[in-house]
């Protein structure tokens, strides 16, 4: 039996679009449409060669699923309206959010805005991966005014329909096994290098001199410049494979997510799967994600995350919490469930 073709549009390849990608294939030819837009001298061209690709691919095509607004969603959109083809954004995060004084956000960019205000407009459906990314206002980061985002926030006059279908998890990959030596009041953080400040990393420094006797990991990238002298019980791991990750996990007690803005929180979810303990910040999806079975920072304060600190290792988490940690994430965000609600919305 033939598949129907489908086009998939990505200016990236993180664990959670190779996971789309591997359910849709099960069903549906896929043409993959993908340049490094990262160097964004060359965008220009890559518009032209993408206006082209998709010329002869969307005609051929059911439907176009595009991850990320950006420059890269403006033809595919454009494009599917001119041939009939409907379009699908799944918005992750930083495609709704603008804070200038972090360098985050493509909704930042007066450019890069106009593009993702053409693309949501012309998109046949917009599939945020939380109910976050539609609107929300919190007071972490600051309080005159608070931080809003969401495409909805941006884009007031917006009618494009949407429908949130969060992020999944394959379960049993993050599954600790059984007699799993867990270094209590241990603490991981999964970032990137750019995210030094968004993502809480000074405030990590800052735990890691006033517990000097507990081990604090960030994973992600090496030891940054500006560190010269961390204190000896905090170490940058680098980027890990996801084995090596899986293994940082089980290896630690507790999971940082104190960032400003989060789109979700894959890492988060990974973390609580593995069995460690959350304290994450009051932003965005964090606290649904986290309930009642971790520690909530309600401002970017270092002392109040002091006290969630000394009130964590003062009751240490026992094998009962960590599962219940992991089982709240199964049923909530179990990729089957993903995979379900994507094929649902999607042409038959």
């Amino acid at each position: 039996m033939v598949k129907p073709k489908a086009l998939i549009v990505a200016p990236s390849f993180q664990s959670f679009i190779l996971q789309d990608l591997k359910a849709l294939s099960e069903k549906y030819d896929l043409t993959i449409n993908h340049y490094n837009w990262k160097k964004k001298e060359l965008a220009p061209i890559y518009l032209i060669r993408q206006f082209f690709h998709l010329l002869v691919n969307v005609p051929q095509s059911r439907f176009i699923i595009i991850h990320f607004g950006g420059y890269w969603s403006f033809f595919p959109t454009l494009l599917g309206k001119v041939f009939g083809k409907p379009s699908y954004i799944i918005l992750h995060g930083t495609d709704c959010a603008s804070i200038p004084e972090l360098n985050y956000g493509s909704l930042r960019i007066p450019l890069l805005k106009f593009f993702c205000k053409f693309s949501y407009d012309w998109a046949t459906l917009l599939l945020p991966v939380s109910s976050s990314l539609v609107r929300h206002s919190n007071e972490f980061y600051r309080q005159t005014p608070p931080l809003s985002s969401g495409f909805a926030h941006h884009f007031p006059e917006l009618k494009t329909p949407y429908q949130i279908i969060p992020n999944g998890f394959e379960v049993e990959f993050w599954k600790t096994p059984s007699g799993n030596q867990r270094k209590e009041g241990s603490f991981l953080a999964v970032l990137s290098a750019e995210q030094y400040i968004l993502k809480g990393v000074d405030l990590i420094v800052e735990l890691a001199k006033r517990f000097p006797e507990n081990t604090f990991k960030i994973a992600g990238f090496d030891k940054p410049i500006r560190q010269q002298n961390p204190s000896p019980n905090l170490e940058f791991l680098g980027k890990l494979s996801p084995s090596a990750m899986r293994s940082a996990y089980q290896q630690s007690s507790f999971y940082f997510q104190l960032s400003v803005f989060e789109g979700f929180g894959c890492a988060l979810c990974e973390a609580m799967l593995s069995g460690c303990i959350p304290i994450v910040s009051s932003v965005n999806e964090l606290p649904h994600i986290v309930g009642n079975f971790g520690y909530i920072l309600g401002k970017r304060d270092s002392n109040q995350l002091e006290k969630i600190i000394r009130k964590a290792l003062s009751s240490p988490p026992s094998a009962e919490d960590r599962i219940a940690v992991r089982q709240r994430i199964e049923s909530l965000f179990p990729f089957e469930y993903r995979k379900k609600r994507l094929l649902e919305v999607l042409p038959k």
